[in-house]
C-alpha cells in the first residue's frame, strides 16, 4: 500500500509539473497549449470522476443518488473554469431545463469538449445516456452506473430499444430527465452544422409523452481544433429553445418530430453563430 501510494504521488507531481511546464512555454509556442489544456482537463475529469463515485455512494445510501449527475457536473464545470479557462455560458431560455422535468434534453455533438457543456446545462434529477462500453472504464464507468446513467448496446437493436423503454419509465416514476445527444458521434464541425439525427432520443419523448428541450451550443471551433494543435480559453455561448410538446404523438410521429426539431436547433445554431460571442469562439474576424 505504501509503496502503491509513494507511485501515485510520484505521478501525480510529473504530471502537475508536464501540464505547468506546458502552460508556460505557451507563452512562447501557443500551439503548446493544446496539450497543457489537454492534461487539465483530463486530471479535472479524473478528479470529478472520483469524486462522483464517492457522492453517488452516499447519495444511494440517502435515496438520493439522481442527483449525483448534477453535484458531479457542477464540480467539473467549476474545475475546468480555473484548469483550462473554458466555459460555457446560457445566454437564453435557461428555465426551460427545469420548468420541463421531466424532458429529453437534446444537444448539438462537437467534440470531447462537450462533456464540459453537460457541466454547465445539466439541471437537477437528470442523467445521460451512454454506449454500453463506458461502464468498464475506471472511475468515470462507476461513476455512471452508480448515478443512474442508461447504458445503450449500439450493436444491438433490441438491448437498445429495452433501455429506452426502462428508461421512459424511470423518467415518469421518479421525474428524471434524459439528456442525449442525437447525431450519435462528435461532428468535429468547423462551422454551424448538424448531422443527421438519430431517432431514439424522440422515440423515447414519444413513448414517455415529455417534452424535447432543445439546447444548442454556437460552433467553437474557434477555441478547439484537435488537428491545428490548437485549445484555447473562452466562453462559449449556449442557447436553450423552447420545448416541443409530444402530447398526443404516436410512433409513426417520430420522423416528423425529429426533423422539425432538427431544423428548429440548425437554425438557432446558425443565428448564435452571427453574433459577436458566437463568432469569436468560431474563429471568425468581425
Amino acid at each position: 500500500m505504501h509503496i502503491l501510494l509513494l507511485y501515485t504521488s510520484y505521478f501525480l507531481v510529473s504530471y502537475l509539473t508536464i501540464t505547468l511546464t506546458l502552460f508556460l512555454l505557451s507563452s512562447l509556442l501557443p500551439s503548446l497549449s493544446f496539450p497543457a489544456r489537454c492534461l487539465s482537463a483530463y486530471i479535472s475529469l479524473v478528479i470529478c470522476a472520483i469524486y462522483g463515485v464517492l457522492i453517488s455512494l452516499a447519495l444511494r445510501i440517502a435515496g438520493k443518488h439522481r442527483l449525483a449527475q448534477h453535484l458531479a457536473a457542477r464540480s467539473f464545470a467549476f474545475l475546468m473554469r480555473y484548469t483550462t479557462g473554458v466555459t460555457f455560458r446560457i445566454i437564453s431560455g435557461s428555465h426551460h431545463l427545469k420548468s420541463s422535468r421531466p424532458c429529453v434534453i437534446i444537444g448539438n455533438h462537437q467534440s470531447e469538449l462537450d462533456v464540459l457543456l453537460l457541466a454547465h446545462v445539466f439541471p437537477p434529477y437528470c442523467s445521460v445516456t451512454a454506449k454500453s462500453s463506458l461502464k468498464r472504464v475506471p472511475f468515470l464507468g462507476w461513476f455512471m452506473a452508480l448515478s443512474g446513467t442508461v447504458f445503450i448496446d449500439r450493436a444491438n437493436s433490441q438491448s437498445a430499444r429495452q433501455a429506452f423503454s426502462g428508461a421512459a419509465s424511470e423518467m415518469l416514476s421518479h421525474k428524471q430527465s434524459v439528456f442525449i445527444f442525437p447525431e450519435g458521434t462528435r461532428s468535429y464541425a468547423r462551422g454551424p452544422e448538424l448531422g443527421g439525427f438519430k431517432k431514439g432520443a424522440f422515440h423515447l419523448a414519444v413513448q414517455a409523452q415529455v417534452d424535447v428541450v432543445p439546447v444548442v451550443c454556437a460552433n467553437y471551433w474557434g477555441l478547439l481544433g484537435a488537428r491545428e494543435w490548437r485549445f484555447r480559453s473562452g466562453e462559449i455561448p449556449v442557447r436553450v429553445l423552447e420545448p416541443v410538446s409530444t402530447k398526443g404523438l404516436a410512433v409513426e410521429d417520430v420522423e416528423d418530430l425529429t426533423m422539425r426539431v432538427r431544423e428548429r436547433m440548425l437554425e438557432a445554431l446558425q443565428e448564435i453563430g452571427e453574433t459577436p460571442e458566437g463568432r469569436m469562439v468560431a474563429g471568425k474576424r468581425s
